[in-house]
């Protein structure tokens, strides 16, 4: 269950800023208004609601904000009406990209996303093109200097599928549908996440280094500055070594 992770990195996570706060609000907001659309506004009986209320919580999101966006999912205030669409296609050096979507124009979207591929190296492709290439499931996120034998003997109490030390975190993963309980049992071991989720983990992975890499990232970036991008998922591997002169020449 321990050691080395078998999944490598999944999505490129950049660091919170406050430059960047509004973005990530606007994007809680969407989901809690989706998620409260989808399967009503009683966190007690829909759990992707209550992961989007947590994320909200836990960016420190106001309460007022939060129980409008609920309020315009269930209908009981006026707001956009948003349609969740995901974009496929593969970038420098052979990555398969997932790309999820919250958008109010489906037509201005997929353009975007398309230009996107296009500028920075990639190639749009068709619905199913690289989505069997990924897994949906519940990630459960610890800092890396937590205790890790207590989460792993945790985890397998309460029916975690794998537990991984990934340096700057200790991962949990679970089936999708096992996240909630598997959480709450660690929660209840005193056992405090930083983050639960519902994210796309890759069956397979390509490694990546020097000008695919530049490019790949650069591309996930910019996928991710769209307004309409929700998550980014990649099944890309790179090196601690590379990583580290990435970021040096950055």
């Amino acid at each position: 269950m321990s050691g080395h992770s078998k999944w490598s990195t999944i999505k490129f996570k950049k660091a919170l800023k406050d430059a960047k706060r509004g973005k990530i609000f606007t994007r809680l907001i969407r989901e809690i208004t989706v998620a409260a659309r989808a399967g009503g506004g009683d966190p007690a009986s829909n759990s992707r609601l209550r992961l989007a209320l947590d994320k909200a919580y836990g960016a420190n999101m106001a309460k007022d904000t939060i129980e409008r966006a609920v309020k315009r999912g269930t209908g009981e205030l006026e707001g956009v009406d948003y349609e969740e669409v995901t974009y496929e296609g593969y970038g420098p050096g052979g990555v398969a990209l997932l790309i999820e979507t919250m958008t109010d124009n489906k037509v201005r979207t997929v353009a975007e996303i398309r230009h996107i591929f296009s500028k920075r190296g990639g190639n749009m492709g068709t619905a199913g093109s690289v989505a069997y290439l990924f897994k949906k499931r519940g990630l459960i996120s610890f800092p890396g200097d937590a205790d890790e034998d207590r989460i792993l003997e945790a985890a397998l109490e309460a029916g975690a599928e794998d537990v991984v030390s990934e340096g700057e975190r200790i991962a949990v993963y679970t089936a999708a549908t096992e996240l909630h309980g598997v959480a709450l049992a660690l929660e209840a071991a005193g056992l405090k996440a930083e983050e639960s989720e519902i994210t796309m983990i890759p069956e397979t992975t390509v490694d990546v280094c020097g000008e695919d890499a530049e490019k790949l990232l650069r591309l996930i970036d910019v996928l991710e500055e769209n307004d309409d991008v929700q998550n980014v998922y990649a099944n890309y591997a790179i090196s601690d070594e590379e990583m580290a002169r990435l970021e040096a020449v950055s």
